[in-house]
């Protein structure tokens, strides 16, 4: 980068220092551009924040991630020797919903299947039926319509909608699988079945050697995902990040001016010819004042679901068996929590010996209202519902953590269509302006890496 009369110049100005932000700097940097990160918090990585504690190692915000596509292979083999991977235990496969108050395995095999209380015998035969009934003809039909056209209701109470509850912390009647679930919408629109076309798609694909590598399998970090940040934000060279950048202004004149108040109360300004986004779809209308009113409009209404995340150490666990990846609790059982992560079931070194590290949630799209209530309030809902489910005599745990989220996960709706081509067109209408971020192109930790190599090969 180089500064003239007050100006710094660069290549590109990357906003926000998230796992998507990082990993647009990081292939920058591997590219020898000039760049700069502005990041308004005074830590790099936003919700991913790991922590260290009492013997207990925790997560601010996501717990886990998937090896889901060929950029997370290709950057953890990159990796290697700065952050170590995890890869979930034995434990990973077996994961438990709530039903009447139980807690029962998700199907394993296809004799879990025939057996599993969780569905019914009605439905249990109508997936035998599955492969032949028609693909949808509406776009933006719900993931309700979907699932209980496909399968049944039971299906939806007991797989789908805690499976939503898990990933979104959202309500299938708002989710669209054409946006939300785009593999899962393209699997019936190509093949006509969800069944049928994944046989077909595996015996049609040819998987590259790095195709082979997508293991699908869960991921974590010695040290927690805060790991993974830190060896991105030391890979991508840390001097050109600036943290704490408060009051950023993008101005569009033939190259982009952007302006921010540094922790000093300076003001700087940036010059530069391309300007990326990696921020929440609420920012954008302060940042790019530049951008028409209307065409913003129809991008930041995006909804967020509220979510508080707490976390649990036990120094000696007495409650039921931790063998799992955890539990998820259906919207019907109407409970308090969303679920329970087995941290320590799932990896190493997460609590002390004998002990037990859990993740419990609450709150999301059905029940934002959860996020307003006071420490003790959670305190004793956690309580009540944990003595319940996990068979505790006495709740005292050594560690307890709460984290509120108030824009924790984005929904992905039927708006997302009109959301996806405005961002596309405003592209086109600024060239060298890229809006990325959760906001576009999937919500997980695989996707937010995919989005950042992309982010930056568009402008290579």
């Amino acid at each position: 980068m180089t500064t003239n009369n007050s100006i710094i110049k660069t290549d590109v100005v990357v906003l926000g220092a998230g796992l998507t932000g990082l990993t647009t700097a990081y292939y920058l940097h591997k590219n020898n551009k000039s760049f700069i990160v502005l990041e308004k918090q005074n830590h790099v990585g936003g919700v991913i924040q790991s922590h260290q504690d009492k013997g207990f190692t925790h997560e601010n915000g996501p717990n886990t991630g998937v090896i889901g596509n060929t950029t997370v292979v290709e950057l953890f083999e990159e990796l290697s020797g700065k952050c170590n991977l995890q890869i979930g235990g034995k434990n990973v496969s077996k994961r438990y919903i709530l039903k009447h108050g139980q807690w029962k395995h998700l199907p394993m095999g296809p004799v879990d299947a025939v057996t599993t209380p969780l569905f019914t015998l009605k439905d249990k035969f109508r997936i035998l039926g599955e492969p032949f009934r028609k693909p949808g003809t509406d776009p933006h039909e719900t993931l309700t319509g979907f699932v209980k056209r496909r399968m049944g209701q039971s299906y939806l109470n007991y797989a789908i909608d805690p499976f939503i509850i898990g990933v979104y912390a959202g309500d299938p009647n708002y989710l669209v699988p054409k946006y939300a679930l785009p593999k899962l919408y393209n699997l019936e629109q190509k093949y006509g079945s969800l069944i049928g076309g994944s046989v077909k798609k595996g015996f049609a694909e040819k998987k590259t050697e790095a195709e082979k590598k997508v293991s699908r399998k869960t991921f974590s970090f010695e040290g927690g995902l805060s790991s993974l940040i830190n060896a991105l934000y030391e890979s991508a060279e840390k001097e050109n990040f600036v943290t704490g950048a408060k009051d950023v202004v993008v101005a569009k004149n033939e190259e982009y001016l952007v302006s921010y108040t540094d922790k000093n109360g300076d003001k700087i300004n940036i010059q530069a010819a391309n300007v990326i986004s990696t921020v929440g779809a609420y920012a954008l209308s302060g940042l790019f004042p530049f951008i028409d009113k209307t065409a913003i409009s129809k991008i930041d209404n995006l909804l967020y679901g509220k979510v508080i995340e707490v976390s649990l150490g036990f120094n000696h666990w007495d409650g039921v068996t931790l063998d799992g990846f955890g539990g998820l609790i259906p919207s019907i059982e109407k409970r308090d929590i969303l679920g329970v992560l087995y941290m320590s079931a799932l990896f190493p070194g997460r609590a002390p010996e004998g002990g037990a590290l859990l993740s419990v949630f609450m709150g999301g799209v059905r029940h934002q209202e959860l996020v307003d209530k006071t420490d003790e309030e959670i305190k004793k809902i956690i309580e009540r519902e944990l003595k319940d489910l996990m068979q505790l005599q006495k709740f005292n745990p050594d560690l307890i953590y709460i984290n509120r989220h108030q824009k924790a996960i984005p929904q992905y709706g039927a708006e997302s269509g009109e959301r996806f081509s405005t961002i596309e067109m405003l592209e086109k209408q600024y060239p060298g302006l890229q809006i990325g971020g959760n906001l576009r192109g999937g919500i997980g930790m695989a996707d937010r890496i995919k989005q950042g190599k992309e982010l930056a090969e568009r402008i290579l």
